[in-house]
C-alpha cells in the first residue's frame, strides 16, 4: 500500500485522499495548540503563503499525544485562524504513535531522520517533507524550524 492510497479527514470533516496532493511537496506537521513550539505556525503559515503557487503545500496533523491539543475541531480550527492565520490544510486530530497510529503515520514513521533514526514521533511539530510522487521523504525533528535553510533548499528544489 502507498502513502496515496491513504485517505485524510480534514477538520471541517470532508474526507480528502492523500493522493490529491501526488505532484505537490507536502510538508506534514503534527501540530498542537497548546505546545511551546506553537509559534512555528506562523512560520509554516508564511511558507504556505510563500510557496503554494509553486506545487507546494503545509499538512497540519493535529495530535493530542502529547497532551497539548485542543478539545475538538472547532476549537482547533478557530485557535488556528484567530491566532496565526492559518490557511493551510488540516486534517482532524489523529494519532501519530502506537497500535492505532494513523495510516498516514504509519508510513511517515519509517523514514529516518539526519540521524538515521527512524521511528515513533518523538514530540509536537515533527515535520516530513514528501517530494512529488513520494519519490523522497525528509524527516525533520520538532526543534528544526520550518523556515530552517535545510526545509527551504528542499522546497526550492
Amino acid at each position: 500500500m502507498s502513502i496515496y492510497d491513504v485517505e485524510l479527514t480534514m477538520l471541517d470533516g470532508t474526507t480528502k485522499p492523500f493522493s490529491d496532493f501526488k505532484d505537490q511537496k507536502v510538508l506534514i506537521v503534527n501540530v498542537a495548540s497548546r505546545c511551546g513550539l506553537a509559534p512555528q505556525y506562523e512560520a509554516l503559515e508564511q511558507l504556505q503563503k510563500d510557496y503554494a503557487d509553486q506545487g507546494f503545500t503545509v499538512l497540519g496533523c493535529p495530535s493530542n499525544q502529547f497532551m497539548q491539543e485542543l478539545k475538538d475541531s472547532e476549537k482547533i480550527a478557530e485557535y488556528c485562524s484567530t491566532t496565526w492565520g492559518v490557511t493551510f490544510p488540516m486534517t482532524e486530530k489523529l494519532k501519530v504513535n502506537g497500535r492505532t497510529r494513523h495510516e498516514l503515520y504509519q508510513h511517515l514513521t519509517k523514514t529516518k531522520d539526519k540521524s538515521g533514526m527512524a521511528g515513533p514521533i518523538m514530540w509536537n511539530f515533527e515535520k516530513f517533507l514528501v517530494m512529488p510522487g513520494a519519490t523522497e521523504i525528509h524527516r525533520f525533528r520538532p526543534q528544526t524550524k520550518p523556515d530552517s535553510k535545510e526545509i527551504l533548499n528542499l522546497i526550492n528544489s
